[in-house]
């Protein structure tokens, strides 16, 4: 099915350049991801002058692009990091980030939970059961919890989460549940979590920082010395030309009054965090691939890219929309509409759906390409490498580089091999 309005072609990336494209695939293959040191610290920036009465803390929401240098680089300007697994805080340890600037928040007790927490590692509590763990083994000390507030806002429902239909936290409503919990270990809570979603509603993200300074006020009256408050991240960022992307310093305004007003009421000035990911990263990212086949049904044109699900699933799984441009070989300024097709056998495998919806084909207007050309895909920065179909017809991890304008372009990933692939398979038959 089609949708009636085309998508216009895209500007090229700022990430890379149509010079820098043809070098990243000339000296690495295709495809190959491409991240700019200086969006990625411009970004890194704008979140760390977030609007706040009383100090602020942003953490780096990892799981976005977790390759070690991204982190180095983060770490290097001043930004702490949210994991969300076990292996994702062990992860952050070994690229050298102090565990005491990582805050564990996942949806199971790791395995490897309470060596972590030993190092230094700042636990959140997002379950009555994980928080029963946590008094277990550590009572009579501060804890962090997370709670569901009964709202929630995403870019879509799959990025929802917060509300009665998300697993996350603790639904607001077992508070007394908490407290009950708290007393019986011995556990001071000192720092309240919460997260709606991604790219969420900046009206509903403002809307639920004030629900959660009504729920803080609630464990501060039980005794609780609670002096910082997590609101998580989610801030909408426009990968599409006509997406529009979060103002931090419209957004944050409303709430650095509000943690003065509250600190006036209670005579407890809380410290801020929030936890971005795809603000940091998405726009500061691009995929370069080729176009390996041009194909045509009696409705469809398609280009055939070497880039797909293994790379980048969020089309196939949102309906997302990310920016497509071509690169000629040999200029040509006739126009063609193509549905942008990945290389896996998944019919699926579509990079240009409909808006939000994947079972919809949506074709763009690009410029007329041929085998050969290669295809900028923009916004590629955040959850693409990092949550990708990996190894999905044997296809490897595509190589990762850091362009840099005083160091240049420099390899941070080599690309997988077939036998990195199977190093971990036993043949026993």
């Amino acid at each position: 099915m089609i949708d009636e309005k085309l998508e216009q072609s895209e500007p090229l990336s700022p990430v890379v350049s149509e010079v820098e494209a043809k070098i990243l695939a000339g000296n690495f293959g295709t495809p190959v991801f491409g991240y700019s040191q200086d969006i990625l610290e411009e970004q890194a920036n704008k979140a760390l002058a977030f609007p706040n009465a009383y100090g602020i803390t942003v953490r780096y929401a990892m799981k976005a692009n977790p390759n070690s240098n991204i982190l180095r680089i983060f770490d290097q300007v001043g930004l702490h990091i949210d994991a969300s697994s076990g292996y994702e805080a062990e992860r952050a340890i070994k690229a050298k980030i102090l565990p005491g600037k990582i805050s564990l928040t996942s949806q199971l007790i790791p395995g490897n939970g309470r060596k972590l927490i030993e190092q230094g590692v700042n636990y959140v509590a997002c379950s009555l059961d994980q928080l029963e763990w946590y008094g277990k083994f550590f009572p009579n000390s501060d804890v962090s919890v997370r709670i569901n507030p009964g709202k929630g806002s995403g870019g879509t429902k799959r990025t929802n989460t917060g509300g009665p239909s998300s697993s996350f936290g603790i639904w607001h409503e077992e508070i007394p549940e908490v407290l009950t919990i708290l007393k019986k270990y011995g556990l001071n809570m000192t720092r309240y979590h919460s997260h709606i979603g991604s790219g969420s509603d900046p009206k509903v993200w403002k809307k639920v920082a004030f629900m959660n300074l009504e729920n803080i006020l609630k464990f501060i009256k039980a005794g609780h010395n609670i002096n910082t408050a997590n609101f998580g991240g989610g801030y909408k960022v426009g990968r599409m030309s006509y997406e529009k992307s979060t103002d931090l310093q419209e957004c944050g305004e409303p709430i650095k009054q509000a943690f003065v007003d509250f600190a006036k009421q209670t005579g407890v000035e809380l410290k801020l965090e929030i936890e971005p990911g795809t603000f940091l990263v998405a726009n500061a990212g691009a995929l370069v691939s080729r176009v390996v086949d041009v194909k045509s049904t009696p409705k469809y044109k398609f280009l055939i890219t070497d880039a797909g699900m293994p790379e980048i699933t969020r089309p196939a799984l949102y309906g997302a929309q990310h920016p497509i441009s071509i690169v000629q070989v040999f200029k040509s300024f006739k126009k063609e509409c193509y549905i942008v097709s990945g290389k896996c056998c998944e019919s699926g495998d579509i990079l240009t759906p409909a808006k939000t919806n994947p079972e919809k084909l949506q074709p763009r207007l690009l410029p007329e390409a041929v085998v050969g050309d290669l295809v900028v895909i923009g916004g590629a920065g955040a959850y693409c490498s990092g949550m990708c179909t990996k190894n999905y017809n044997s296809y490897p991890e595509a190589a990762e580089v850091l362009i840099d304008k005083e160091d240049g372009i420099r390899l941070i990933r080599e690309r997988q091999t077939l036998e990195q692939m199977t190093q971990n398979e036993i043949a026993v038959v």
